[in-house]
């Protein structure tokens, strides 16, 4: 499973142009769900997003949580988050789970975030969805237990050996 996480003021999703879902502060999510995915995943990942201290306490200093903001969850899936650009000039959906799968999939990840007390708004599976959103900070975070963004811990101040801080 793949997540996209962006903290926003606000978001909306729209199908047909018709308005779906929307949430004012909290996290847009774009989850994508691969072949391979633990069946622990969903839960796992969710209380992950739960628990991040993404939002700023009085000092300024990101501290603080979903529930101690008031803020919302959306989810919307998004097998795209699996193309393969690496050859050729076509993105290959060979790493997405099948549909039936990757909607079950979703499903209880958003299903999780509610068992957490989370509030939850959700984009309609295999639809052409209209996407608005205001992100705030901005901050992104890319969760996927397959591909870690982090790199591996190196010396120096950057994380790169012989660069220091200015």
């Amino acid at each position: 499973m793949r997540i996209v996480l962006q903290r926003v003021s606000r978001a909306s999703v729209r199908v047909g142009g018709e308005l779906i879902a929307e949430i004012g502060r909290g996290f847009l999510l774009l989850v994508g769900v691969g072949l391979n995915e633990r069946d622990d995943e969903p839960g796992r990942l969710a209380e992950k997003v739960f628990h991040l201290r993404v939002f700023e306490d009085r000092d300024g200093k990101m501290n603080l949580a979903l529930t101690e903001v008031g803020a919302s969850v959306m989810v919307v899936p998004q097998f795209t988050l699996y193309g393969d650009w690496r050859r050729g000039r076509r993105p290959s959906w060979a790493g997405a789970a099948p549909p039936e799968r990757a909607a079950a999939r979703v499903e209880e990840l958003a299903a999780a975030l509610e068992g957490l007390g989370a509030r939850v708004s959700r984009g309609w599976f295999g639809e052409h969805m209209e996407l608005e959103l205001v992100n705030d900070g901005p901050v992104t975070l890319v969760l996927d237990r397959l591909r870690p963004v982090a790199p591996p811990r190196m010396a120096g101040v950057w994380g790169v050996q012989g660069v220091k801080a200015p």
